[in-house]
């Protein structure tokens, strides 16, 4: 089940945010329990970021924002994470379908996101759905524990309306 963060969630998004199989591909390096109030609170405040439950656990999470004027039909959807216990289980599966049977209901006829170019599950996961590699951003995402720089691929996907 989808919901909106509250901050009694803090603890369980810190957890798999953190975690080494997640935390590599999202946009912050690993730090404290302490230092992640700068990563929560403006994913609180932006009143679009949701937990996914399973059984009343959160089990994963994303945000997806939508633009605003002339590209009010597109959404960008991003923070995609599910805790590395129950990947494979279909987790991630359910969250997308979830998010992508919304974002139509809600009129969006675009989604758009960011995979690292060295994450090919990621890659072949959104493909699967339908995505397309649109571009790419050169050397565009440094991770502090390693020496290279990594290239971050636009995807995007139309959705059909009914």
């Amino acid at each position: 089940m989808r919901r909106l963060v509250t901050p009694a969630d803090f603890d369980r998004v810190h957890d798999i945010y953190m975690d080494a199989h997640v935390v590599r591909y999202l946009g912050f390096d690993p730090m404290p329990r302490e230092a992640f109030a700068r990563v929560f609170d403006p994913l609180f405040d932006s009143g679009c970021f949701y937990v996914y439950e399973v059984d009343t656990r959160v089990q994963g999470f994303y945000q997806v924002q939508r633009h605003r004027g002339r590209a009010a039909h597109v959404a960008y959807l991003g923070t995609f994470a599910v805790a590395p216990d129950v990947q494979g289980q279909g987790v991630a599966r359910a969250m997308m379908t979830d998010a992508l049977a919304r974002l139509r209901q809600a009129g969006i006829r675009r989604v758009e996101l960011l995979v690292e170019a060295d994450n090919p599950r990621a890659i072949a996961f959104y493909e699967g759905f339908g995505f397309s590699h649109e571009g790419t951003q050169r050397a565009a995402y440094k991770r502090a524990s390693e020496p290279g720089y990594i290239d971050e691929l636009m995807y995007g996907l139309l959705i059909e309306q009914p």
